[in-house]
């Protein structure tokens, strides 16, 4: 299904140093196109490179997140070669989420299924509407959310995500909050309100060490624990010798205002 004639399949806008980008296929429940994955991807091969963006929310129009990849896409070719591409590209997509300096939010206001709620689990956080609803739901389809299953069974653990994506079944917002699928929740009328303010939490942050330290937590998420906290050991005594922590520690200690952060 195309998009809207003279409408972009992703939307753009900064409000200072957050960078919300809005998934625009509403007539397709924002269906993953591969248009919308390449857009994707170049959006954050962008933001990748942009120093005045310290966060990126991640939200979409309509009455669904994400349904996960376009069916109607997919069955218009039978050819393994288009597929592989497809998935390929679209695993990449999810990838540079994790390997973005700035951390990723994403702003779940109703229904995310299968490669919708892949490109939740991928980002780094999550803000669920209480009403929102997720699910791995390929195989009431015939099909096993495979791809989906990578980020989805890091964020909730082997039974839980099993359960998921072998039944197809619904989970509510209360339930993904419970398992780690989200990181928080809001009532529909505060969402935008509580992922903004998460959002701006972050961005005052020092900026390298929020760069940094994303990047060495989902290195050590895949470690054993004693590489990761060798690991983590090194980045924090690396960490300690920054000027933002040893300025924001002095006055901490000295009971000063906090310091203006000079890291980039």
């Amino acid at each position: 299904m195309s998009a809207v004639p003279n409408e972009p399949v992703l939307l753009r806008r900064d409000d200072g140093r957050i960078a919300i980008l809005t998934l625009n296929r509403p007539h397709a429940m924002n269906a993953l196109s591969g248009e919308l994955i390449d857009a994707l991807q170049a959006e954050f091969d962008r933001l990748a490179k942009d120093r005045a963006i310290r966060c990126v929310i991640l939200e979409a129009k309509g009455r669904a997140f994400s349904t996960g990849h376009d069916l109607r896409e997919v069955a218009a070719r039978k050819d393994y070669t288009f597929h592989h591409d497809l998935l390929t590209r679209c695993s990449a997509m999810m990838l540079s989420i994790q390997r973005l300096p700035q951390p990723v939010i994403a702003k779940v206001h109703a229904m995310a299924t299968a490669a919708g709620c892949q490109l939740v689990a991928a980002c780094d956080l999550a803000v669920a509407s209480s009403e929102a609803t997720f699910a791995t739901s390929g195989i009431t389809n015939g099909l096993f959310c495979g791809t989906p299953s990578v980020p989805v069974g890091r964020n909730v653990g082997k039974k839980r995500a099993l359960d998921m994506l072998l039944t197809g079944q619904f989970i509510d917002a209360t339930t993904a909050l419970r398992d780690g699928l989200v990181s928080r929740l809001a009532s529909p009328d505060k969402l935008d309100e509580a992922t903004m303010a998460l959002a701006t939490q972050i961005a005052d942050q020092p900026p390298q060490q929020i760069a940094s330290g994303k990047a060495m937590f989902h290195r050590h998420m895949e470690m054993s624990i004693e590489q990761a906290y060798a690991l983590a050991t090194e980045f924090m005594a690396g960490a300690l010798q920054s000027e933002d922590a040893q300025a924001g520690i002095d006055a901490f200690v000295n009971k000063r205002p906090k310091p203006e952060w000079k890291g980039k």
